[in-house]
């Protein structure tokens, strides 16, 4: 029994904030898990960007609105779901998701809550749990799954280390020459491959 677990934004969409950057000409909102790997700082300073912006979650989902998943990767996830159970582990938030998910065939999804006051303004944020995605992983392992994943960032590294096998896809040099214990890919064509190969040497012996 194998779980391919996938992280959501510069693997198979682009970085909501780094679009959110280009919309508003605001460059901070452009640093992301890639730059900070305290993700409870990087949140931090979201909030207080936003709120000194006076900039609300409607002004976030409505950039989401336009964005769609990078080419090519709602085929990959077509291939890889006819032959994996899939589950998306991102560091993301439901109500930023749903526009891209429907995008992507609404995979299943596991990420955090915002929260959002009468002005609608985002307050804060909520995780699911901390570390949540080398959590799923330890559990599904738990399970008597086992687990190939893929991600691109910091926040990603403790998940491709749980896993049995673990991937980067087109992460910033920065972040792949300090664990290099995880091969890097640089297509879904490369990262497919990878990932059958790794399912087919986990396989057990029959």
């Amino acid at each position: 029994m194998q779980m391919i677990c996938l992280d959501l934004e510069g693997v198979l969409v682009p970085e909501i904030w780094i679009a959110f950057a280009q919309r508003t000409g605001i460059p901070e909102f452009s640093r992301t898990t890639r730059d900070e790997p305290d993700y409870d700082r990087l949140m931090r300073f979201r909030l207080d960007l936003l709120r000194r912006h006076g900039l609300k979650l409607a002004d976030i989902q409505a950039v989401i609105g336009g964005m769609a998943p990078m080419a090519g990767a709602r085929e990959f996830l077509d291939d890889l779901r006819a032959r994996y159970q899939v589950i998306i582990l991102s560091d993301t938030f439901y109500e930023f998701a749903d526009p891209l998910m429907r995008q992507l065939g609404r995979p299943t999804l596991f990420c955090h809550r915002l929260v959002v006051d009468d002005a609608g303004f985002v307050a804060d944020y909520r995780l699911r749990q901390p570390d949540q995605k080398r959590h799923a992983v330890n559990a599904l392992k738990s399970l008597n799954y086992q687990v190939i994943a893929a991600g691109d960032s910091y926040n990603d590294t403790a998940m491709l280390g749980a896993a049995d096998a673990g991937f980067f896809i087109h992460p910033p040099p920065g972040i792949a020459s300090q664990f290099p214990q995880f091969p890097v890919h640089s297509s879904y064509g490369e990262l497919l491959a990878a990932i059958d190969g790794a399912a087919e040497r986990l396989r057990p012996a029959t």
